[in-house]
């Protein structure tokens, strides 16, 4: 719960630090582009699209699972993935802007 001055709490600031630094890989912003596209991709197409290990592939999706970036479907024996985007949605908010950069 943010206080009467909009600061963020501890948790807040703690949410925020994992969801930038989940945005803050070169390989995690071209699979999001990747997903953008596609709007949604299995494992075994990622893998191949962006050219790396499943191992390093699933290091990366957990990180941005785990940001709640991404949403994950598990049919069979593959993994789907989609990008959450009423989440990023709000990352990418006024409300957000707002608590960066306070009107004066």
């Amino acid at each position: 719960m943010k206080n009467i001055n909009n600061r963020l709490t501890t948790d807040e600031l703690a949410t925020y630090e994992k969801q930038f630094k989940a945005l803050a890989d070169t390989r995690r912003l071209h699979l999001l582009n990747l997903l953008s596209i596609q709007g949604e991709m299995c494992v075994c197409d990622l893998t191949e699209e962006l050219d790396i290990p499943q191992s390093k592939l699933s290091y990366h999706l957990k990180i941005m699972t785990d940001a709640n970036i991404l949403h994950k479907e598990t049919r069979g024996t593959w993994s789907y993935y989609r990008i959450n985007n009423e989440h990023v949605d709000s990352i990418l908010s006024e409300q957000l802007c707002c608590i960066l950069k306070p009107s004066k």
